[in-house]
């Protein structure tokens, strides 16, 4: 009669996913899209109540898509650089205090974990180890604050918002070239909303927030935006 094996030694760690992970492009790709959409609808909208004609609201939607998309891409690459700066002026400054005072050094980060709960004697071991291996990387993480999944990334940031406002201004833009240009307001502003929905409710998702409450705070606050650029239109009767 067989016997069945034993297995011995740990069980295999299960990969994990937190939503730190996703806050690199999350943040730059959802403030994107909603600006990309509502910007661009609420455009559409005021130049629709004002007068009638189709290319002059065609021209005001690709012209608001061209022109948001680039200045999303530069204000997030020049808002993330300077984050970027802050992060390698930080790390410079601490190279510096390592190569000058390693001992102080070590303190300071045993004393980190001490206060996070560690005994002093573990706290030393745990610091004299890490220093041994990482110096720079230790003090940048526990120190610092600094890690990987929130470093900071310019041209990632600028990119994806640009491509998300470019995503979320086609929406207005299509509907101008293909719905007839009296339904054009109402039309907008039905698919605007649905979408400001689903991409809030998509963006609570990634960032393990609760669904109704971000689809509800992005579609409100879209909606604000159309109908005031709508009255703003109909009541001046110019392309705002």
């Amino acid at each position: 009669m067989g016997s069945t094996p034993v297995t011995t030694g740990r069980p295999k760690a299960l990969p994990e996913m937190h939503y730190t992970e996703h806050v690199g492009w999350l943040r730059a790709a959802v403030l994107g899209a909603n600006d990309g959409l509502i910007s661009t609808s609420s455009l559409v909208m005021g130049v629709a109540a004002a007068q009638p004609a189709r290319e002059p609201v065609l021209v005001a939607a690709l012209a608001g898509m061209v022109a948001g998309a680039l200045s999303m891409a530069a204000g997030e690459y020049v808002s993330v650089s300077s984050q970027a700066d802050t992060e390698r002026a930080d790390l410079e400054r601490e190279r510096r205090e390592l190569a000058a005072a390693p001992e102080a050094e070590r303190d300071e980060l045993a004393g980190i974990y001490i206060q996070r709960g560690l005994t002093p004697a573990l706290a030393r071991d745990v610091a004299d180890q890490l220093m041994a291996k990482d110096a720079l990387g230790a003090h940048a993480r526990d120190e610092l604050g600094h890690s990987h999944a929130t470093r900071a990334r310019p041209t990632q940031a600028a990119l994806s918002s640009a491509a998300a406002f470019s995503v979320g201004a086609a929406l207005p833009v299509l509907v101008v070239l293909f719905i007839p240009i009296a339904h054009v307001p109402a039309v907008v502003m039905l698919a605007t909303l649905v979408l400001l929905v689903v991409l809030g409710a998509v963006a609570a998702r990634l960032g393990g927030a609760p669904l109704l409450r971000g689809a509800a705070r992005v579609a409100f606050w879209g909606a604000v935006a159309m109908a005031v650029t709508a009255l703003v239109g109909r009541l001046f009767g110019t392309v705002v």
